[in-house]
């Protein structure tokens, strides 16, 4: 453990009491900031979420650590009586050694037992008053700081220690709330000791920044208590099935985690453990979270659960993290244009004591950490609406500090969601989650729970069925009702089982004449089957109605029926004119909805598969309207209910994308209708049939089945594929078993079977057993394999006799360069290897297993592995590359050939990395010569880690492909080759390759303290990296800090932003013998506060100049440029000037007007680009800006010859002129200026336009121009101008453009 800091035991006066925090937590937050470096600070910060400005705040404070320890104090982070946020986010990140620390001192200051925290409840006014703490140190200065701690009596030892700290403000603050002077609640003894040193200016803000902590506070309070108000409701009153109204479910006691994945990277799946880890997966992504699932996966019921553990503030869950949590049903928001509209509508209650100003206050403060939980997109009547509030946030065109997660149907993606969305799916229930629904929600009775699941699971189909959870609950709850569930074979089956038993549910409560009404009811429902088939089909999706306008449709007693089974829901909402005042314009209606989307799609199939088959123009406009993905069930359904529509349904659904994949699924939904069911099978697999990875287990045992009915009736199938789903194959029985578990038998009637399985390597067992497979399907001649390494041999003896008999055809991969021969059982090539055999990134899968299988069977003279290495596997002597492939080491016969090794790569190798690459150099034993491209090697490793065979088979490894550097083996250091030059230069045009190699070669020079002169970087910064503290370039190397280089030169074009010069001091700080920094073509900021600037910097005394011509320094003291020649009375800026001197002249007028002094004229002589219209600076041709000067008093601006100026350039001149406020005269020349009926006056200003076409000079009076001769330019005359004016210049090259343009 490391040591904990002294701290000191400060006495006050009797009457003081330490009211506010613990003396021990005291401690303990001074010991921690002692080990808080920069790095951890930041990282911290990215896990807990902190706001995009309170980061860099923490970036750029003099004490990091000490702000950091308040925040997480403010944000509960740390806690008196709780650490665990603190240690999770350090295990987190990986700083182990510094949690062991932290909870060694929590054990001595805090007596906190790991395991029995007490979870404090989330404070509003904590978070709230750290930001009042931050603003209080900003308001104390030095003197005050010794004036307080006089009156409060502080100890003389205190006060030295708070006179030497980084931060004095700070560190006061925290000592004047431990000893109670200021509290949440209270600072009147700190506004009684300013008032009594006359600071009343001082007092004033203070209070005023406290009354705004209150305000906020209470603000805050009201905004969130009533959000959870509204939010219990909603998930207070779960019902799991429709007619069981009388009990209702809170969503914990009914949730059950689904399957769920998330997409990383590269694109690929990969399964997450828990909804829990959404946001730690998500990390360094988007703030924007999309969750996608089939219909029925529930979507809607996890994001209830999220809602849940926020409003309970569940410990363990990272969604108790946010303040505030808006929780927002998309298919309520038909209409609605602004968030807070919507807050107002369906979230706040009818007398709520928040104002709409102060939601808008609370939204936009960046400092409270906001969830929007976006539910069901895919109901969203305005999706199709391009510039909703919705669209904008998800654009991150508003509100881009707030987290956002939206759910939405998987054929439904958002188009607003870009390539850097986090995108999670469900892939619903196993047998395990349906299990512990079961006995969770349902009945603890195991012997029913059995009996439940045993019904559940000898229904093949009802159990693949029952993945999607919303069908699983539904049948888990009737089944406990009904001792036999209905034998369903479809999904349109057990939805129609689903209502009919609902409608029972309703029956069974009356008898007689009632009972009939409601079976009649049962049987017709034209009026709902139109509604929702209306709903679903419009322009715009219309998922709720008014209550009053369903009723005069359908008649009191239907709706009374539908609503009393549940299948209609009603809810309650704000009908609010606009524009009133809102306690007088309230009113509150009843709108209906279905209980689930998917309800709703039941009906519509209804309407749709009765019309069909008779009305031709309804079909074609809804296949041309509704895509089938969106609303898939509506065909399918439609299909089951009507066989007779069935044939045209899927006929169309054929020709759609992927539609062979939806086919099989509205095939298999006619359970009755065997002949229709085997002639679209036929149509089938004419083509290829997939069975791929995404695809659900019952898409997957569908496929499986309509292939074995294909078989049975002896219908040829042409291929069947197997995309990357390949799991193993049942030896005794020679079965196929797929990854989802569904069981391929073999088929009599395939006639090709191609596995695609994709970073894999398939194993001599899994071999035998595929032949077992094939050699039971007596048609099939060709097996081909795609993505995978076969192996190089196999006995012969294992090999099906049947299978050579047929002369089945074994393909490795799909350009046939690689066959397996049954007869020798041996891997054979094609193709002749050239002599370069190169492995890189863009390989597909396919392709690199091609390469690397004819890498085995053949000889290769030059092996280039390309940015593909990442382990060594020493069992199988062979390296794994990206894609889980391994190409071959020592052991296969035939690759020891392989002479050279070169390995290119993006970024800094690792010393693991480097020791990987030398196993599989150690295990190819004919290679020697190794050579990185593009890649930086570690400066040196231990020899122990180097294989002594290497060094004594005189392997040579070569750093880069010019051999300036190379790795010498027996030393284990870089060596450079060749002398570094007195200016080593860096530039944006070098290939990554160059750039690698003098960044080695600058590892080497400082490794061995070899001075160096200067070193250049010329356009390829890209930003400094704190965490490592290298220089990024724009390639995406990293410069570290070169101890050794004297001076640098950076050369980059544009304004240097005040973060981008910090950047390059932080730089030049770890570059330790740097006393030398300039700039070159570009301008810097005239100022940067001098508590950004690193003081050691000073201390070294590194002098900074702006220019070569060094007529611009920057003073690190001051924090200033400097210009140190006087500026003439005109002051010229050429198009003909280098970048560099525009750059110095500009940097020249900034001094001379941050310092107010007079600036007599400025002319723009041909380097006039263009002018924004704020008219903050006018942008030179060289791309540089020149800011508005506040002492310039006279501006000529002569674009290039025979320019025609827009009308916004000139109005961005003009507003240039206006924030000029001295200046006198504004003097256009030699080009075109637009025409406007009323040019803007300015008050001071004499604007003069001279068009040089001798037409003489105009000067702007009250907003139109005069002549010199005093005639004012009408329109009329304006038109011969133009004539004159392109005439006049009609060879300068601008003319010349805009003819060839208009031509």
């Amino acid at each position: 453990m490391a040591d904990s800091p002294s701290t000191h035991e400060a006495t006050g006066s009797e009457g003081q009491q330490r009211k506010s925090t613990p003396p021990a937590f005291w401690r303990f937050k001074i010991a921690l900031s002692t080990i808080l470096t920069i790095k951890v600070i930041l990282e911290l910060a990215v896990t807990f979420g902190y706001p995009n400005a309170l980061v860099d705040e923490l970036q750029g404070a003099s004490d990091s650590a000490l702000l950091m320890v308040m925040v997480m104090e403010g944000r509960g982070q740390i806690h008196p009586t709780d650490i665990s946020p603190l240690l999770g986010a350090l295990e987190d990140t990986g700083h182990h050694g510094i949690a062991t620390d932290v909870r060694a001192w929590s054990l001595e200051y805090l007596d906190i037992i790991p395991g029995n925290e007490q979870k404090p409840k989330k404070s509003l006014e904590l978070s709230s008053f750290g930001r009042f703490k931050i603003a209080l140190s900003t308001a104390l200065r030095e003197q005050t700081i010794q004036n307080l701690g006089a009156i409060f009596d502080y100890p003389r030892a205190l006060m030295d220690e708070i006179r030497n700290a980084k931060n004095s403000a700070l560190l006061m603050t925290m000592h004047m709330e431990e000893r109670g002077q200021i509290q949440p609640a209270d600072i009147s003894p700190l506004l009684t000791a300013l008032k009594d040193l006359r600071l009343h200016g001082v007092a004033s803000d203070v209070e005023g920044q406290f009354n705004e902590h209150l305000r906020i506070t209470g603000k805050m309070a009201a905004f969130i208590e009533e959000l959870k108000e509204t939010c219990h409701t909603l998930y207070d009153k779960i019902q799991p099935i429709p007619y069981i109204k009388e009990k209702l479910y809170s969503v914990d006691k009914v949730f059950i985690e689904v399957g769920i994945e998330y997409c990383d990277s590269r694109g690929s799946w990969k399964t997450l453990s828990s909804y829990r880890g959404i946001f730690s997966v998500a990390k360094g992504t988007s703030r924007i979270q999309v969750i996608e699932g089939d219909p029925g996966y529930g979507k809607s019921t996890l994001a209830l659960q999220l809602v849940y553990d926020w409003c309970n503030e569940v410990s363990d869950s990272p969604f108790c993290k946010p303040d505030i949590l808006i929780f927002l049903n998309l298919r309520q928001l038909g209409g609605i244009t602004s968030i807070i509209d919507a807050i107002e509508q369906f979230l706040l209650p009818r007398d709520s004591s928040v104002k709409r100003l102060d939601v808008e206050h609370l939204l936009n403060d960046r400092d409270i950490r906001i969830l929007v939980i976006f539910d069901a997109y895919d109901e969203y009547p305005d999706q199709h609406i391009g510039d909703t509030f919705v669209t904008q946030i998800l654009e991150e065109k508003m509100l881009r500090h707030v987290d956002v997660l939206l759910t939405t149907r998987s054929s439904c993606i958002p188009p607003a969601c870009g390539s850097r969305t986090g995108r999670f799916r469900l892939t619903g229930f196993d047998e395990g989650a349906r299990e512990q629904y079961v006995r969770k929600a349902v009945t603890g009775d195991d012997e029913e729970v059995q009996r439940i699941l045993e019904q559940l699971n000898t229904n093949p189909i009802l159990r693949d069925i029952c993945q999607a959870p919303l069908f699983s609950v539904m049948y888990a709850h009737v089944a406990h009702e009904e001792e036999e569930f209905h034998n369903v074979r479809s999904v349109t089956g057990f939805f129609e089982y689903m209502i009919d038993c609902f409608h029972s549910h309703a029956q069974n409560k009356v008898s007689g004449g009632k009972r009939k009404q409601l079976q009649m009811f049962a049987d017709n429902h034209h009026a709902l089957d139109k509604l929702a088939f209306d709903s679903l089909t419009g322009a715009n999706q219309q998922l709720l109605w008014d209550k009053k306008v369903v009723i005069k449709k359908f008649g009191a007693e239907f709706y009374g029926l539908y609503t009393d089974i549940g299948i209609l829901v009603e809810e309650e909402v704000i009908n609010r004119s606009r524009g009133a005042k809102r306690a007088q314009s309230i009113q509150y209606r009843t709108e209906v909805h279905f209980y689930h989307k998917l309800f709703c799609e039941w009906f519509a199939a209804c309407h749709l598969a009765k019309r069909v088959t008779s009305f031709q123009a309804l079909f074609r406009n809804f296949c041309k309207r509704v895509n089938p993905y969106d609303l898939q069930f509506v065909y399918r359904f439609a299909c089951g209910i009507n066989p007779a529509a069935a044939k045209r349904i899927i006929n169309l659904v054929q020709k759609k994308p992927d539609g062979d994949k939806f086919a099989v699924l509205c095939a298999l939904e006619q359970e009755e209708n065997t002949e229709d069911v085997l002639s679209t099978v036929r149509d089938l697999v004419l083509r290829d049939v997939y069975i791929r990875e995404n695809d659900t287990r019952l898409l997957q045992r569908t496929t499986v089945q309509l292939l074995e009915l294909a078989s049975q009736k002896e219908v040829p199938i042409k291929c069947i594929d197997l995309d990357r789903t390949f799991e193993t194959v049942d030896k005794e029985l020679k079965n196929i078993v797929l990854k989802s578990g569904v069981v391929l038998r073999p088929i009599v009637s395939l006639q090709s079977l191609n596995i695609r399985m994709e970073t894999a390597t398939v194993s001599g067992q899994d071999l035998i057993g595929i032949f077992g497979f094939v050699g039971q399907c007596s048609n099939l001649m060709r097996l081909s394999f795609d993505g995978c390494v076969l192996p190089l041999s196999i006995p012969t003896e294992l090999i099906d006799d049947s299978l050579i008999t047929r002369d089945v055809k074994v393909s490795c991969c799909p350009d046939n360069n690689v066959l397996l021969n049954l007869r020798s059982g041996k891997l054979e090539s094609k193709t002749n290897l050239p002599g370069e055999v190169r492995i890189q990134n863009s390989d597909t899968a396919a392709s690199l297993a091609s390469k690397i299988m004819q890498l085995m069977v053949a000889s290769a003279d030059h092996a280039t592995v390309t940015e593909y290495i990442v382990t060594f596997d020493d069992t199988t002597s062979s390296m794994i590359l990206k894609l889980g492939i391994s190409p071959p080491g020592a052991s296969p016969p035939g690759a020891s050939s392989v002479k050279k090794l070169e390995v290119t790569e993006s970024g800094h190798i690792s010393e693991d990395r480097f020791v990987q690459v030398l196993a599989c150099v150690k295990a190819l034993e004919d290679i020697n010569e190794v050579v990185f491209h593009g890649c930086i090697l570690p400066v040196s490793i231990s020899t122990e880690r180097i294989d002594h065979s290497l060094i004594t088979r005189n392997v040579k490894v070569s750093c880069c492909a010019d051999n300036k550097v190379e790795f010498n083996l027996r030393s284990g250091k870089l060596k450079n080759n060749t002398e570094l030059p007195d200016d080593v230069c860096i530039r944006s045009s070098d290939t990554e390759a160059e750039q690698a190699s003098t960044i080695m070669q600058l590892m080497v020079a400082s490794a061995d303290k070899i001075p160096v002169t200067c070193l250049t970087l010329g356009g390829c910064i890209e930003e400094f990296d704190v965490t490592t503290s290298n220089m990024v370039l724009t390639s995406g190397l990293s410069l570290p800090g070169v101890s050794s280089v004297m001076k640098l030169k950076v050369t980059e074009s544009g304004n240097m932003s005040e973060d981008q010069c910090l950047q390059v001091l932080a730089f030049v700080k770890e570059c330790r013998d740097m006393n030398k920094v300039s700039f070159d073509g570009c301008v810097l900021p005239v100022s940067i506060p001098t508590e950004r600037i690193d003081h050691s910097l000073i201390t070294r005394n590194v002098k900074v100049s702006c220019c070569p011509d060094n007529n611009v320094l920057f003073n690190l003291r001051s924090g200033k440029l400097e210009s140190t020649p006087e500026l003439p009375d005109n002051v010229w800026i050429r198009s003909s000037d280098t970048v560099a001197e525009q750059a110095s002249t500009i940097m020249q007028l900034m001094v001379a007007s941050a310092d107010k002094n007079p600036i007599t004229e400025v002319s723009l002589v041909r380097s006039f680009s263009s002018a924004g219209s704020d008219g903050l600076s006018l942008v030179l041709n060289s791309g540089l800006c020149l800011p508005w000067l506040s002492s310039l008093q006279k501006l000529w601006i002569g674009p290039e010859w025979g320019r025609e100026v827009t009308v916004d350039e000139w109005t961005g001149i003009l507003n240039y002129a206006k924030h000029s406020q001295l200046l006198k005269r504004l003097w256009i020349a030699d080009c075109l200026l637009p025409w406007l009926d009323n040019n803007p006056n300015l008050a001071n200003t004499r604007v003069v336009w001279d068009p040089e076409c001798y037409d003489g000079i105009y000067t702007l009076q009250s907003g139109r121009w005069q002549h010199e001769d005093g005639h004012v330019l009408t329109r009329g005359a304006y038109a011969d101008l133009v004539t004159n004016f392109r005439e006049c210049y009609r060879d300068s090259d601008w003319q010349k453009q805009r003819r060839a343009e208009r031509e």
